[in-house]
Parts: C-alpha cells; structure tokens; sequence
C-alpha cells in the first residue's frame, strides 16, 4: 500500500510512515479550512496570552509558532516556543492545569463566529532550540580554508 501525492495547491502535506512498510508513506494534506482555523485559533490565542499572559507564564517570553487543527475542528495542537528554557516542564504543567480557562476566553472570542471551539493540547515546539545548537556545532567546526587550484 503506497500512497504518493504531489503538492499541486497551497494544502499543507504531513507523510505519515505505513507500519507494515517502512519505506512507505502516507500524505495527508491538511485542508484550507483547517489552515484557516489554525490561522484564526493562533491570532486569538495570541491576544489572550498578550491580555493574560502573566497568569499562564510568569516572566516566560511564549511564542505561538504553529496551531494543527484536526479535520474535525474538534482539537487543535498548540505549539509553543518558550524563552528561557528553564523549567519549561513545570510551566506547560501550570499551562495545562489552566487550559480550560484559556479555551473559556477562546469561547468568549470566537464563539460567535464558530460553532466549535476546539480542545487545546499544548505542546513545546523545539526547533529554535536545536537550529541555534546546530549553529554551535558549525561556529565551533575548525575547517581549514581551501588551497587555491591554478
């Protein structure tokens, strides 16, 4: 069972490797509705973390980088980038106690413009993380410059 899909639109595509066959990949395009949705989740998350930010993060800089929406609507994955990296576990445990708070002012913000307002699941989103420790890496390389060939 191989499935191949190009990308022929503006649609997001998440390959999924099939079990039975590990070469093998399953594409699932993420639709324009749910583009739209987790467009519109992260400007609203956005302002309520801007309005009440200091209740979830204390002196945390969050930065919303990405917002998954399932194709139901019916759960959205919230990726978070936080500075300082210190006790970030402790902190998405606080976040996650207060989830139902947050989803209540999404409700009061969105609800008349949606039918449903979404479950939320944080989660921490690393990759800033490991490009600046990739930069390390290469900064710290001693790679002798080329001899000039003529």
């Amino acid at each position: 069972m191989t499935l191949k899909k190009r990308i022929t639109t503006q649609k997001k595509v998440s390959c999924v490797e099939i079990k039975q066959n590990p070469t093998s990949y399953i594409c699932k395009m993420e639709s324009m509705r749910q583009q739209k949705m987790g467009r519109q989740l992260q400007k609203e998350l956005s302002d309520i973390f801007l309005r009440h930010g200091r209740d979830y993060f204390g002196q945390h800089l969050v930065t919303i980088t990405q917002v998954k929406v399932s194709p139901d609507l019916g759960l959205a994955k919230v990726y978070l980038s936080v500075f300082p990296n210190k006790d970030t576990n402790a902190l998405f445990d606080a976040l996650d106690k207060k989830k139902s708070e947050v989803r209540r002012h999404l409700g009061n913000q969105i609800g008349k413009r949606t039918r449903i307002i979404p479950e939320l699941a944080f989660y921490h989103d690393e990759v800033d993380e490991h490009a600046s420790k990739m930069d390390q890496l290469i900064s710290s390389l001693n790679i002798p410059p080329a001899a000039d060939q003529e």
